[in-house]
């Protein structure tokens, strides 16, 4: 079975995308790493700009967790992923979405 991420020829980096994904912490390694390993993939229904965004959380391999909003740029036969913003996911956010994959409430749950 063929993995999301090879559906891709690349990723599409440059001066507009990568200071706003790197100014959080998170490298171009573990942001490629988080589409190689498999992320939950979601419509991005915040945005309603001109091209279709979507959002990927999941872990590296060194277990931390990303967040990222993406978009996909086509180049002739070439399909590549954008990103345009990553960062580490907070504790509550980690717990929330680990619920929300169990099908659990965590709406009791405290802030942090």
């Amino acid at each position: 079975m063929a993995r999301w991420i090879d559906r891709f020829s690349g990723f599409d980096w440059d001066k507009g995308n990568w200071p706003k994904c790197g100014k959080h912490g998170v490298s171009r390694e573990e942001i490629e790493e988080l589409f190689s390993l498999e992320p939950a993939i979601h419509p991005d229904t915040a945005h309603s700009e001109r091209e279709t965004r979507f959002l990927a959380i999941g872990k590296t391999a060194a277990g931390r967790w990303v967040f990222a909003a993406f978009t996909i740029r086509q180049s002739g036969r070439k399909r590549k992923l954008r990103p345009i913003s990553a960062r580490y996911m907070h504790a509550k956010e980690i717990r929330h979405y680990e619920n929300r994959e169990k099908g659990e409430d965590d709406s009791g749950s405290e802030n942090g």
